[in-house]
């Protein structure tokens, strides 16, 4: 059975694709325009009854939520392509503790700054400069607190690369691309020797390149 990601072109949906092609993981794809409310389908709703995107289906089981999608993919597929969720229970709950900091600390300023920079101006709605300014402090306090662990560490959650360096990837790529902020990595030694080895990885390079949205 091949699996389906919904929306396989938007940033939050790259964190499941990436998960797939890292693990060689054969899958198939299906569009959802948001523009024109396919999201909000009773076919869409019946998968992902938020509407929200990205949602995968295997099967009879239908999952929804990024890093669940990620997690789940991991899981069942560990047997396959490099193990991203640690080795040991102390390496898993590493992986957890990243990843959680990611959506709960990195991803939230960082949204914003997508929002503001990137997507209101292609919306014809004006850019919050002031939340411009804060979400750039936050996250920039944030980034520190990256800088001291990737001095310890190759990635975030040990020497191994996991699920919690590839959650990082979409949003990421817009901070160093249109939001025009690559110095918040490039000026911190640490993260962006991180950044360049995740960034480099053969998935994502795929996955940036066939799922690259025009903005």
């Amino acid at each position: 059975m091949v699996l389906t990601i919904y929306a396989p072109f938007f940033a939050s949906s790259k964190r499941a694709v990436v998960t797939l092609v890292e693990k060689g993981v054969e899958f198939e794809t299906v569009n959802v325009d948001l523009l024109k409310g396919e999201q909000n389908q009773p076919e869409y709703i019946a998968i992902q009854p938020f509407g929200k995107i990205p949602a995968l289906v295997d099967g009879d089981y239908k999952i929804f939520e990024s890093r669940a999608i990620m997690r789940y993919i991991a899981e069942k597929y560990r047997s396959q392509g490099p193990d991203l969720l640690g080795k040991t229970i102390e390496e898993r709950g590493q992986v957890e503790q990243w990843l959680d900091v990611e959506a709960t600390s990195y991803h939230p300023p960082l949204l914003a700054l997508t929002l503001n920079i990137v997507f209101a101006p292609l919306m014809g709605f004006p850019a919050d400069e002031k939340v411009i300014k804060e979400s750039e402090e936050k996250l920039g306090e944030v980034l520190d607190v990256y800088e001291a662990q990737l001095s310890k560490n190759e990635y975030l959650a040990g020497d191994f690369v996991s699920l919690a360096d590839l959650a990082h990837l979409p949003f990421t790529e817009y901070l160093v691309g249109a939001i025009g902020k690559a110095y918040m990595i490039k000026d911190r030694k640490h993260v962006s020797a991180w950044w360049d080895k995740i960034s480099n990885r053969a998935a994502w390079k795929e996955v940036s390149e066939k799922y690259a949205l025009p903005v």
